[in-house]
C-alpha cells in the first residue's frame, strides 16, 4: 500500500548544484522545500569522478537550516574505497546520515557500527547489479537502504527500470524486519517517474539535475510532492 504523503522525503543532490555558488544553492533548495540534503562523495577510485571532501560538508553544515532555524539533515553517500576513515571524517564534519557501498568495505558490519558510534545513522547502498544478500546479516543494524537506479559516478543519467524490482525486494525485507528503515532511491528521479518509484516502495528520493538548473526549485519540488500525492 503506498505510503502517505508525510512519510516522503525529497533529498536534492548537491552534485548538480552550481559549485561556484554552493552556499547560495544550498539555501535556495532548502527554501524550496528540501527535506534532506544529499551529499555525493566520489573518490576517483571506487567511481570515476571526484567531488566533495569533509571540509565542504563542514562549511555548509551551519547553513543547512530552514527559516525557522530547524536543521535540515545532511545525507552523505560515500562512493569511496576504503570507507571507514572518510566516514569518520564526515561524521565529524556534521553529517547526519552516512551510507556506503558494502563491496567497498572490508568489514561491512564493523563499518556500520563505526558510523553509529559517531552518532550518525548508517545506511547501505546497492548498485544496479549488486544483490541485496548482505541485508540478511545487517538489516537489524542499519537505518537506511539506498537503491541506485543509475550506475554511480555521474549526475544526469537516465533511470534504470530494473531498479523498480530491487526497490520492491528491499521494501519486503524492511517490512519483514519490523524496523523503521528509510528506503531511498538515487538516479534519474524526475516528476514523471517519482510516483512509480514510490509505488515500488521507496519513501526518500534523491534528485539532482531534475531540480538544480531549473529556474524555480520550489516549483519542481512541489510538483514532485504533487505527483507523490496523486
Amino acid at each position: 500500500m503506498p505510503k502517505t504523503l508525510p512519510t516522503y522525503r525529497i533529498a536534492p543532490s548537491l552534485l548538480s548544484a552550481d559549485f561556484a555558488r554552493l552556499g547560495d544553492e544550498l539555501k535556495a533548495v532548502i527554501a524550496g522545500g528540501a527535506d534532506w540534503i544529499h551529499f555525493d562523495v566520489m573518490d576517483n577510485h571506487y567511481v570515476p569522478n571526484l567531488t566533495f571532501g569533509p571540509m565542504i560538508c563542514q562549511a555548509l553544515k551551519p547553513h543547512a537550516k530552514r527559516a525557522d532555524g530547524t536543521a535540515v539533515p545532511i545525507d552523505v553517500h560515500l562512493m569511496v574505497q576504503p570507507v571507514d576513515s572518510l566516514a569518520a571524517a564526515f561524521a565529524d564534519a556534521g553529517a547526519d546520515l552516512i551510507s556506503f557501498h558494502p563491496e567497498a568495505s572490508s568489514h561491512v558490519h564493523r563499518s556500520v557500527q563505526a558510523i553509529k558510534a559517531k552518532g550518525c545513522k548508517a545506511g547501505l547502498v546497492f548498485n544496479p547489479a549488486t544483490p541485496l544478500d548482505v541485508l540478511d546479516w545487517t538489516i537489524d543494524d542499519i537505518d537506511l537502504i539506498l537503491i541506485m537506479s543509475v550506475n554511480p559516478g555521474f549526475g544526469g543519467q537516465s533511470f534504470i527500470d530494473s531498479a523498480l524490482r530491487k526497490i520492491e525486494q528491499a521494501r519486503k525485507r524492511i517490512d519483514a524486519s519490523g524496523r523503521d528503515i528509510r528506503l531511498e532511491v538515487d538516479g534519474g528521479i524526475k516528476i514523471d517517474n517519482i510516483r512509480r518509484v514510490a509505488d515500488a516502495g521507496a519513501d526518500t528520493f534523491v534528485a539532482g539535475s531534475a531540480i538544480f538548473g531549473k529556474p524555480d526549485y520550489k516549483a519542481v519540488i512541489d510538483a514532485m510532492r504533487g505527483a507523490l500525492q496523486a
